[in-house]
């Protein structure tokens, strides 16, 4: 597996380090995961019994962990106080397209589907998606509307 390198240099500040998130189910939860993050350009980076981890090309990396310290509880609820959902420059609009095409035979669905995909608002070309588990991810097309 070829782990993409940081650009040189020191990373920007601000900019994203690592997201971590815990899932119920890791098994369950990897196979979605994986495929999403892969199909926008992530790479598996890391291997441990609770965990796995992906990388992005600007070196920074998302963890999906399950393990003994994660509650009890099979779903995330994205409306409650924490973490709503996580965004993602995801490549050009068809790139964005065919993820989404592809998205329910992997466990995600389409949120926001009568708006979509402007329900960011117009000029804001994205996709919504929510895994079974209650994620939500937003893929965004870097190209100009």
């Amino acid at each position: 597996m070829s782990v993409p390198t940081r650009p040189s240099g020191p990373p920007r500040r601000g900019t994203l380090h690592h997201l971590e998130l815990w899932c119920p189910d890791l098994a369950a939860s990897e196979e979605r995961w994986d495929w999403l993050l892969r199909a926008i350009g992530l790479v598996p980076r890391d291997r441990w019994p609770h965990g796995r981890s992906w990388a992005a090309p600007d070196g920074s990396y998302v963890v999906l962990e399950s393990g003994p310290d994660v509650a009890p509880g099979t779903t995330h609820e994205r409306r409650r106080p924490g973490l709503n959902h996580v965004a993602f420059h995801a490549g050009t609009r068809a790139e964005v397209d065919a993820v989404v095409a592809r998205a329910p035979e992997h466990g995600w669905s389409l949120l926001f589907a009568d708006r979509h995909p402007y329900a960011g608002g117009p000029g804001h070309y994205a996709a919504y998606l929510e895994d079974v588990a209650g994620f939500e991810v937003e893929l965004v097309a870097h190209d100009p509307v």
